[in-house]
């Protein structure tokens, strides 16, 4: 079945049958106003505009997917979704949740240095499982921006608004990344977990014939191997190790090429081949760029 699209802020209002937007390009919908529809398949929507919602006090089931992941909710979450984004959604009929959604139009952002920070924020990326859990603290943090939100575009607008409103939306984002970042520190021994099966990863590719056949592993190859968004695992591993996912691939290969170099007579160009380059000077680029020596140089240390 095709998804639903819903391009303006208005047409979700009216949808969801509550009253119209005060503000063309951003509102905050209470979930009390929310009853997703009740059925036997699945709705699937696509929204031209950002969404950052906040669900506390869910009572029933109700399933959500975008991408290929999906999450049965039974605790209080936060969760973003980016215009052109798949959102599907089932719910049974004893759903109940209390919340907020926060409706964010791309126009809003115009000529403002949120327009083009705003896909920094790798969250908005992330899969339904690796939504951001608040502790109380955080979720009040979180709610006292979101009112004052709610209060500018309340009041009368003026030629202030956009940019009071857009620097609310901003410090909000600013606050989620850093609760992100203590989610994967405060859960070390998933995360750790998480940690160890990349390294398991990395050490079964690199030790068999696939860097010949196939090259370098990707992100995306190793993220879906762990049922992870790529941004996500990239940011947890660079909170727990100051490196991300790219840079552990480069670390692993960096390791087998000095091994390579300083244990066999291979040449440069036999050892490019074997670490899945194409071009030798590819490889010689990458090795120095790591090491500050080209394969050369480091291999004329062990003579």
């Amino acid at each position: 079945m095709q998804p639903f699209q819903i391009k303006t802020i208005s047409e979700y209002h009216k949808a969801l049958g509550i009253a119209s937007p005060e503000h063309p390009q951003v509102s905050v919908i209470s979930l009390d106003e929310f009853k997703p529809p009740v059925g036997n398949s699945r709705i699937s929507v696509i929204f031209d505009f950002y969404i950052i919602s906040l669900k506390r006090n869910l009572e029933g089931t109700i399933k959500y997917s975008y991408g290929q992941q999906r999450y049965d909710f039974d605790e209080g979450v936060m969760f973003f979704i980016s215009p052109k984004q798949v959102f599907s959604f089932d719910a049974d009929q004893n759903f109940r949740s209390s919340g907020w959604m926060l409706l964010v139009h791309p126009d809003l952002l115009w000529n403002s240095s949120l327009a083009k920070t705003i896909k920094q924020y790798e969250f908005f990326n992330y899969s339904v499982n690796e939504a951001l859990f608040l502790s109380e603290k955080e979720d009040a943090t979180i709610a006292g921006i979101v009112q004052l939100i709610k209060q500018e575009y309340h009041a009368n607008i003026d030629k202030f608004s956009q940019g009071l409103i857009v620097a609310q939306i901003e410090l909000l984002l600013q606050y989620c990344d850093r609760f992100y970042n203590r989610q994967f520190l405060t859960r070390k021994i998933s995360s750790h977990q998480i940690l160890n099966r990349v390294e398991d990863i990395l050490a079964g590719y690199f030790n068999s014939n696939d860097l010949n056949k196939k090259g370098l592993p990707t992100v995306q190859f190793i993220a879906e191997l762990l049922n992870l968004s790529p941004g996500y695992l990239s940011a947890l591993l660079k909170s727990l190790t100051g490196q991300n996912t790219q840079q552990h691939i480069h670390g692993k290969l960096i390791e087998k090429a000095k091994e390579k170099l300083s244990g066999t007579d291979l040449s440069i160009s036999e050892i490019a081949y074997e670490l899945g380059f194409e071009h030798p000077p590819s490889f010689s680029k990458l090795f120095k760029s790591k090491t500050n020596f080209s394969p050369l140089e480091f291999r004329a240390t062990f003579n």
